[in-house]
């Protein structure tokens, strides 16, 4: 229930915000979301033995989604220079054997939390920003949510019992299916509001396109998903945090959107080139 009243109160608002939200307002609550996610993913690391300089690494998240604002096409070079930073900040910071895991963890933290959470306020300033943005979310949250009722129903062969447990083949697939109905709803609604001379969601390509982009972006989820759960294993804890009732950490709840969100910007870039 706490699951339920948690995504209830927090969907609404997201949409809202996707679709209605200034460009700064949507720069500064992904930049947020990064930095909660950073600091709970340096709890884990300092779990396993580092000693990351915490704060240092959330201005550092702050400052690279700052120059993506005023300086979109330097995104990889203000990276660099972030990450230089870091490195001789935990060169003179720490004891010498502890420089390159708070480095490596530092770093890391600054591209997995930071480089790819960037490309949701890129997707958002596309053409067809919103409806994109749309699109990443709503596909991410129904393949979590089949994933989770359909493995507990009909689960019996393990995913990948090493990393989850509980994920399993008949959840993975219920995911697939999950994700590729919500693409056709989604697709089904605006061609609904096009007829009735709106744009609020536009989806001008081919529908197959759209059905495959679903999947690709449902596989790059769950990889996620995946990866975030190795390294809370890794770590020794079961969830990342405790901010969000029945979701466990902020981490937790966008670990698919982690591979998913920078898949389908580089997708649309692809497919934009080509």
């Amino acid at each position: 229930m706490k699951r339920i009243l948690t995504a209830l109160v927090l969907i609404p608002l997201v949409l809202v915000l996707v679709f209605l939200g200034p460009k700064w307002l949507i720069a500064l609550v992904t930049a947020g979301v990064a930095a909660l996610a950073a600091w709970e993913y340096l709890g884990m690391a300092e779990l396993g033995g580092a000693k990351p300089p915490r704060i240092a690494v959330v201005v550092a998240i702050a400052a690279l989604f700052a120059g993506n604002f005023e300086y979109p096409d330097q995104t990889a070079a203000i990276f660099g220079i972030l990450s230089l930073g870091l490195l001789v900040y935990c060169t003179f910071r720490a004891p010498v054997e502890q420089v390159m895991p708070d480095a490596a963890v530092s770093i890391f933290c600054m591209l997995y939390l930071g480089l790819t959470l960037i490309a949701l306020p890129a997707l958002r300033e596309e053409t067809n920003g919103p409806s994109l943005v749309a699109f990443l979310l709503c596909v991410v949250w129904a393949g979590d949510t089949a994933a989770l009722y359909i493995g507990r129903l009909w689960g019996r062969h393990k995913l990948a019992p090493a990393l989850s447990p509980n994920k399993t083949w008949e959840g993975a697939l219920g995911s697939v299916a999950g994700s590729l109905l919500t693409a056709g709803g989604l697709l089904g609604l605006a061609h609904q509001l096009e007829t009735w001379n709106s744009a609020k969601l536009s989806y001008p390509d081919d529908v197959w396109y759209w059905l495959v982009l679903a999947v690709v972006v449902n596989v790059a989820g769950q990889v996620g998903d995946l990866a975030e759960s190795a390294l809370k294993r890794s770590a020794g804890v079961k969830d990342s945090g405790n901010l969000l009732p029945g979701h466990g950490g902020v981490l937790d709840r966008i670990d698919a959107l982690l591979l998913a969100a920078p898949v389908l910007w580089y997708a649309q870039v692809i497919h934009q080139r080509f």
